[in-house]
């Protein structure tokens, strides 16, 4: 049994693994779905957690369709990972009619040298996640990190349920919504892994700027998210236990 926590910062990681998660998936800008973490983060990182991490490469926000400019630093970034040392990379490329780009996403596993390669939630956009996991699973990609196409994992279990018994090569990885209160739903299905940030606001500055930086459906200036100790530790023991 795995937990991955989708840690935002050097603090949410730390937290995740003083909380007895397994594997970090590493990422800023939760908010927008995640981002690739800076250089910076990437060297506190290998000096200061000890546990697996395996860290997303996706060059911007929106959707998961590059132009030429944007993959050429996606190549860069996965290369740039595995020189550091780091034990897998979480990414993924589709084309703009929501198929898998074959070419692309292979030309990213290539790069990763056979470390632990997931493909990520723009699994959750594909036409036909079926026939998208067979060809992942040809390709030799580790894991699926999905919500089964719904807004959380638990809306999207019968999916769920149904690619991972197709495709026993292939991790399926339920992700989305998924904390304390139901994780031990997702045992109970079967599955082996479950992926959380187990996040939660805090109050970082005396009152509200006037001139706001954040859009306003992203979180607010005087608030940062951090994963949550004892939100994880229940979660670990509650799925592992």
């Amino acid at each position: 049994m795995l937990v991955e926590v989708c840690a935002n910062s050097l603090q949410s990681a730390i937290n995740a693994q003083k909380a007895g998660a397994d594997r970090i998936e590493l990422c800023s800008e939760l908010a927008v779905g995640g981002i690739t973490p800076s250089y910076g983060l990437l060297q506190q990182i290998k000096e200061q957690v000890s546990i697996p991490v395996h860290v997303l490469v996706r060059p911007r926000s929106g959707d998961f369709t590059y132009s030429d400019m944007d993959f050429n630093i996606m190549k860069a970034d996965v290369a740039h990972c595995i020189s550091l040392g780091f034990d897998g990379v979480v990414s993924g490329v589709l084309h703009s009619n929501f198929t898998l780009d074959v070419d692309r996403t292979a030309q990213l596993i290539k790069i990763a040298k056979g470390r632990h390669f997931t493909f990520h939630r723009a699994f959750d956009w594909v036409k036909n996640p079926s026939e998208t996991l067979k060809t992942l699973a040809k390709m030799g990609i580790d894991t699926v990190l999905t919500s089964g196409q719904q807004k959380s994992a638990l809306e999207g279990m019968a999916l769920l349920a149904h690619l991972r018994d197709q495709e026993a090569s292939c991790t399926i990885m339920p992700g989305g919504g998924i904390g304390p209160k139901n994780v031990m739903q997702f045992k109970e299905k079967g599955f082996a892994e479950v992926h959380l940030s187990g996040t939660r606001k805090r109050r970082s500055l005396d009152g509200r700027p006037q001139v706001p930086m954040c859009a306003s459906r992203l979180p607010n200036d005087d608030e940062i998210v951090v994963t949550d100790v004892e939100t994880v530790r229940l979660v670990v023991e509650q799925f592992k236990g």
